[in-house]
């Protein structure tokens, strides 16, 4: 509904929205950030506990002089508030103590269990960002590689026969790189060295003779025209059995080392097959497990290599080589996985802890028994140095863009393939830049930059999530086809087939079921009855991998109110084909249009009609929107914007049911159904990492009810809880008397008198009072060679006042500084006489406005030494001056 308001001809939106959606909603959009807090959260109960298992106990280097365990640990309340830590330049942080028990096997003495400071751990806010020496932070998930098996064909130069290679891939330690030679020789890499034949390295693990390796593969090789085994056999005749492959191995793996068996054999053990060195991880070991069906030969629980595995492996590329079975496509989002921010912790923390153990090793081997303890041996600089290197200097560690409410819950969304361990701008080639059939749901195919990181940047799609494996899932309503006996959704549904009790037939096909007839299949025995196929309100997530073996149907199929097909055929999909299927082939249904979009390109009205090209640059541009003056929801919007403001830091929403009792620019209370009395505070002209400025305006009365949710101020760039990132304005296309020209554009004069599209940016000036080799630095409004009129806007102190009107080198906060003696020139000669000592001992460093900018003082804040505050060393005072513009 729409409602005029007289005195500008504006429209404005009243707070009711009339929807045109012909598709019903079945699941709402699901909490925004939840991939960064969850992750977050996951690290801070699970992720550092798994962590410090991994490295206890620290035992010294011949492990039978002390040994140190790690039993528990927890956190203590953070020093400083959010608002603090932004106002001071620190760290928003938690304090992290690990409870540690030091055994002293030598004597058998048990000490104490003793708190260690393992350092602070930075903690996310709320918003799911960091703050870092003042500033908001956001850490980007990374889609990378998953750990795993991977089969690929390439097809060889000489005869052109496809031929299969494989990359086995573990989250730490060696890999395994099989390759097929056109003479159907199988050879392994270890570790990129030189290539042996597979049946060599099958040796080595314990497949000793040739009758056991042909035996081994017999099911699989057993091509007329290709033997794999017998042709790798033949290519090294020297190495016939296991002692051999070990020794020749070892020569391959340790030049210059003398080779034994005993050696060989721990080495091989040691590299493959413990834990300690080899890590397929949780991830790694179930696609291996799912890829080359080991489910329930091999635990899950087990993430080193077996021989299980590494016979799988081989059978597999026989397979691929006879074309018996497939290769993986390695662009598909099943082989492709997120590094969450949680995760991307815990591997720079698991570095500094084995540093830390490291350093500790060492320690024990040198202190004397009667004096060592807990805390001497602990040193925690490689954990605090690890953590600030992450925060500080990661690719992934990115200065939040809070341009408006959409650049900063896009940032948080972001997918980047880039990073440690990631890909190359440089290197990447189009294949893995190209949106692929399996991002349908989980990664948005719009949204990516224009220049050269297209493709290897991208956004989570609105419903997608993440799983515990660290694959996108995305949600599908549940096509039944089949129903117990016993389940009342069966009114109202005809049967495909006779439901038969013993020999007699009950109800026939065809029929529909109604309550008297459902009484009577209800009391035979559990069976599944099959009906005509109905989407249900049952919701599952589905992985890219998982999704492949289903048909899908289209969110906009026509169904009746119960859920039924209304056509004979259905526009569905089925992995990368696209087709017309009967209802009864139909496995699943999209639950909304717009779950293959991000966010951002689900707020551009009438999507469907756009270029591709010309809605990536407008999915981009949205999020350089800066907030205006007087923010104006979109008369024609998509439903999203209410979405894409929950979850930023811009609105504030109720936590509770409840009334208002007060409400002020600054903060609105509400007294909650139980008594209590919950506050809110607001954010009034306040700077965000771009200079754009965050104003939060109460939209609710004193006595208005309210619910859990409901809007209570808005900011900058919202309207009644809505996105507002322009202006509704009347255009029109013509050519104007020839004077347009390209694509220039003409305005209404009342778009600049009205200040339609006035913005509001903010600038934070800071200036230090520090000790000098020459002496202290003193603020202070006596600036020698400054008039009067220069000084008029400053307080006693020398400090603007907030309100005062500043322009080009006005000066914010005066300063003087000692300076050295130097020659004197005739005119400073002349000073000197005229002013005394004065004149000569100090020059003046005063803070001044930028050239060319004007703006009015909004807050200034005093830091001091002698305050009690904490400074830098060597600075006594710290002023920061706000300048509006």
């Amino acid at each position: 509904m729409l409602s005029t308001i007289p005195s500008t001809g504006v429209l404005s939106l009243v707070a009711a929205r009339k929807s045109y959606s012909r598709i019903p909603e079945v699941v709402s959009v699901p909490n925004l950030i939840d991939l960064q807090l969850a992750s977050f959260r996951w690290f801070m109960e699970n992720g550092l506990k798994a962590l410090i298992e991994e490295i206890t106990p620290v035992r010294d280097f011949n492990g039978n002089r002390m040994e140190l365990q790690f039993i528990g640990y927890e956190f203590r309340e953070p020093r400083m508030t959010e608002e603090e830590c932004q106002h001071r330049d620190k760290d928003y942080s938690i304090p992290l103590y690990v409870k540690a028990r030091l055994i002293i096997k030598a004597t058998g003495e048990i000490k104490e269990p003793f708190e260690i400071f393992f350092g602070d751990l930075p903690l996310m806010t709320a918003n799911g960002t960091f703050i870092t020496s003042g500033t908001e932070r956001v850490i980007v998930s990374q889609l990378l590689r998953s750990p795993g098996v991977y089969f690929t064909v390439q097809d060889d130069t000489a005869t052109g026969r496809p031929l299969c290679h494989t990359s086995l891939i573990p989250s730490r330690g060696a890999w395994l790189e099989f390759e097929t030679s056109n003479r159907d020789v199988v050879s392994v890499k270890i570790d990129g060295r030189r290539k042996i034949p597979v049946t060599s390295f099958l040796r080595a693990i314990g497949y000793g003779t040739d009758q056991e390796l042909i035996n081994l593969f017999s099911d699989v090789d057993n091509s007329m025209e290709h033997l794999y085994i017998q042709s790798s056999i033949e290519k090294d005749p020297l190495i016939r059995d296991t002692a051999g492959a070990l020794i020749d191995l070892y020569g391959r793996l340790r030049p210059g080392d003398p080779a034994n068996v005993e050696n060989a054999t721990k080495l091989v053990n040691d590299m493959f097959f413990s834990p300690d060195h080899y890590d397929l991880g949780a991830v790694g070991r179930y696609k291996v497990n799912r890829r080359l069906s080991l489910e329930g030969r091999v635990s899950e629980e087990n993430r080193a290599l077996t021989r299980e595995d590494i016979v799988a492996i081989i059978k597999q590329i026989i397979k691929i080589n006879n074309s018996v079975d497939h290769a993986d496509d390695i662009d598909h989002l099943g082989n492709r996985r997120i590094r969450t921010v949680g995760e991307l912790i815990q591997n720079q923390f698991r570095i500094g802890l084995i540093r830390l153990a490291r350093v500790a090793r060492e320690r024990m081997s040198i202190v004397p028994l009667d004096q060592v303890t807990p805390g001497g041996l602990v040193n925690i600089r490689p954990v605090v140095a690890a953590v600030r290197e992450f925060f500080g200097g990661s690719q992934l560690s990115q200065f939040m863009d809070q341009t408006n409410p959409l650049a900063e819950l896009t940032h948080k969304r972001r997918l980047s393939a880039m990073g440690p361990g990631g890909l190359s701008r440089d290197r990447a080639g189009f294949d893995v830049r190209d949106v692929h059939y399996s991002h349908y749901g989980r990664i948005c195919p719009i949204e990516t930059p224009e220049g050269p990181n297209i493709g290897l940047i991208g956004s989570l799609a609105a419903y997608g999530r993440v799983n515990k494996y660290g694959f996108i899932e995305t949600p599908y309503r549940r096509v039944l086809k089949e129903l117990l006996s016993h389940d009342a959704r069966l009114v109202g549904l005809a049967l495909r087939e006779d439901v038969i009790d013993g020999a007699k037939t009950v109800l026939s096909a065809g029929s529909v079921i109604d309550d008297k007839s459902f009484k009577s299949i209800s009391k035979l025995s559990e069976q599944k009855i099959k009906v005509e196929p109905f989407a249900s309100d049952e919701i599952y997530y589905l992985a890219a991998d998982e999704e492949d073996k289903y048909v899908i149907a289209q969110a906009h199929a026509k169904l009746d109110t119960r859920g039924r097909f209304l056509e004979e055929r259905i526009e569905s999909r089925f992995s990368e084909h696209y087709l017309y299927e009967p209802p009864t082939k139909i496995d699943y249904m999209d639950i909304s249009p717009k779950q293959i979009f991000s966010v951002a390109a689900s707020l551009i009205p009438f999507l469907e009609h756009d270029d591709a090209n010309r809605a990536l640059m407008g999915a981009n541009m949205q999020r350089q929107a800066v907030p205006l003056l007087r923010p104006e929801a979109p008369l024609v919007a998509t439903g999203m914007e209410k979405e894409a403001v929950r979850y930023s830091s811009h609105v504030i929403f109720a936590r509770h049911d409840g009334t208002v009792t007060s409400v002020t620019s600054e903060k609105i209370v509400i007294l909650t159904a139980d008594g209590q009395e919950d506050t809110y505070k607001l954010a009034k002209f306040m700077r965000t990492n771009q200079g754009t400025c965050i104003n939060q305006r109460p939209i609710v009365s004193r006595g208005e009810k309210v619910t859990a949710g409901h809007v209570l101020a808005d900011s900058s760039a919202t309207e009644n809880g809505e996105l507002a990132l322009g202006q509704n304005l009347v255009c029109a296309f013509m050519s104007w008397h020839g004077y347009n020209y390209e694509d220039a554009i003409i305005l209404n004069e009342r778009l600049v008198k009205d200040d339609r599209l006035t913005s509001l940016h903010i600038t934070r000036h800071e200036l230090e009072a520090r000790d000098t080799k020459l002496g202290v630095e003193e603020i202070t409004r006596d600036i020698p060679n400054v008039g009067e009129e220069s000084l008029r806007e400053l307080d006693e102190e020398g400090i603007i006042r907030v309100g005062a009107e500043v322009g080009p080198d006005d000066i914010l906060v005066g300063k003087i500084t000692p300076k050295g003696e130097t020659e004197l020139s005739a005119e400073e000669k002349l000073l000197r006489a005229i002013f005394g000592e004065k004149a000569r001992e100090v020059k003046d460093t005063s803070l001044r406005m930028t050239h060319g900018e004007w703006g009015k003082v909004i807050a200034v804040k005093v830091f001091s030494r002698e305050e009690g505050d904490d400074l830098p060393a060597r600075v006594n005072k710290w002023v920061q001056v706000w300048v509006a513009q």
